[in-house]
């Protein structure tokens, strides 16, 4: 029985999975946070674009 009390304690010691998803999941918000921000940066000047485009339009 301590074998395998043992056993058990020593492999979720070195189980790393939770902190790997935790990683990912920080990784995909920061991306995330940076497509927003661009995305909010960049609107007003893309939208002034297409209507300069169709303004220019017969």
């Amino acid at each position: 029985m301590l074998q395998l009390i043992t056993f058990f304690q020593s492999r979720m010691a070195h189980d790393e999975r939770g902190a790997t998803a935790v990683e990912y999941g920080l990784l995909v918000a920061l991306i995330a946070a940076v497509i927003i921000l661009v995305v909010i940066s960049l609107g007003g000047k893309v939208s002034d674009a297409f209507q300069s485009v169709e303004g220019n339009m017969p």
